[in-house]
């Protein structure tokens, strides 16, 4: 059986690139919920699906290495129909035999094809937009920014990636009200059932994302509820049905050329599609750097981080505020913007307080918050005394 790989094996078919952790770390960018893709399957291993291949991807201090696991589609069979067990492992076994370019792992995992032309590597690049200095934008956002500083400190190496226009357009309508385990649960059984089979590692399988084509049957949005989608599944089914029926096939690639708030419009014309889906693809897939994704948590950041009043008596955010926040955060990043949004998200995760620690001045900022706060609480509680004393006062 194929197992996912590991470095530490020692497999000859694993390719590297230059690249210091400080300008991208895996843990953080794949985990920070802006793929849905990836899975850690070793120590410090990620494995996922990228451009129609699996690939398990590692880095030391100043590399990045990558392996790429052998394709596995017979050209003839549609992205809706399953491999049968038995079909797989034949395949697998002549896969075993062919010896033209092409490197036998030593340590038992599977086969992969050589890359001479260096077309993994482009793909990886692309992917990880490798061609930004993210050096240089977080001296530049620390150098406007005092809270980025501190929080820069630890969470260095937060890239966006260029992901796949349609990908990242239904998986992030599948983020509606939802959370980050959730939506990867979703996504997953998205590609499962609709997506071509690519290759099965430790008995998991890896499925392609499905094309748009797969999601236009009527009969999708049942059989998607009935996998727990609830009602983004007639969101998948409509939105598709939409873009296949009334748009070219490369209708969300040539978006990448239009003006921001042309194709966020554009995007916001589908079905389940807002404003913060909207400028998640804008900024993900579309090359729109400036565009903010802003929810309940960006908000509640703002509000905490950066003493932003707007919408301060409201309970729910409006588009107006939405614009604010916006526009608040676009004036004091610049031009990278959201690169700059997705660094405080990450950071503000959970799943990842626990790297906050090993920085003493974001103890100390805390603890400096802490105080502040406690006497803000003091001042507004005499203030209060206050009042009750002068009204008591003047009914005597």
């Amino acid at each position: 059986m194929s197992q996912h790989a590991l470095l530490s094996a020692g497999c000859k078919a694993w390719r590297s690139l230059s690249c210091p952790r400080s300008e991208l770390r895996l843990d953080l960018t794949l985990g920070c919920g802006q793929t849905f893709r990836w899975r850690e399957t070793g120590d410090g291993h990620w494995t996922g699906v990228m451009r129609g291949k699996v690939w398990t991807l590692t880095q030391t201090e100043d590399t990045l290495w990558y392996y790429v696991y052998s394709h596995q589609i017979n050209p003839g069979t549609e992205n809706k129909q399953k491999w049968k067990v038995e079909e797989e492992e034949q395949l697998l076994g002549k896969m075993s035999k062919r010896k033209t370019d092409m490197k036998q792992d030593e340590a038992g995992f599977c086969t992969v094809m050589s890359d001479p032309d260096n077309k993994e590597e482009e793909l990886l690049r692309d992917y990880f937009q490798l061609g930004v200095k993210l050096g240089d934008l977080y001296r530049d956002w620390s150098t406007v920014d005092p809270h980025f500083k501190h929080t820069a400190d630890i969470f260095k190496g937060v890239r966006l990636l260029r992901q796949d226009p349609v990908e990242c357009l239904f998986s992030f309508i599948c983020s509606s009200n939802n959370h980050i385990s959730r939506i990867q649960g979703m996504v997953d059984r998205l590609c499962q059932t609709l997506g071509a089979l690519l290759f099965k590692l430790d008995d998991v399988a890896y499925h392609d994302f499905p094309p748009l084509q797969a999601l236009t049957d009527p009969s999708v949005e049942m059989h998607l509820r009935d996998l727990g989608f609830g009602y983004r599944a007639r969101f998948l089914q409509q939105s598709s049905q939409i873009i296949v029926n009334s748009h070219d096939p490369d209708w969300l690639l040539s978006l990448r050329s239009a003006p921001y708030l042309q194709a966020r419009d554009s995007l916001r014309a589908l079905p389940g599609v807002g404003l913060k889906v909207a400028d998640c693809v804008c900024l993900m897939s579309l090359d729109k750097f400036e565009a903010l994704p802003v929810d309940t948590h960006v908000w509640q950041i703002a509000k905490r981080d950066y003493c932003f009043a707007g919408g301060s008596s409201q309970k729910t955010l409006t588009d107006r505020v939405y614009k604010e926040i916006g526009d608040f955060f676009r004036k004091l990043w610049g031009p990278y913007a959201g690169w700059a949004h997705s660094v405080l998200f990450c950071a503000d995760l959970k799943r990842f307080q626990k790297l906050k620690e090993e920085i003493p001045a974001l103890k100390d900022e805390k603890t400096e918050l802490k105080k502040k706060m406690k006497e803000r609480r003091h001042d507004r509680c005499e203030e209060k005394q206050k009042r009750k004393k002068g009204k008591k006062q003047q009914r005597t």
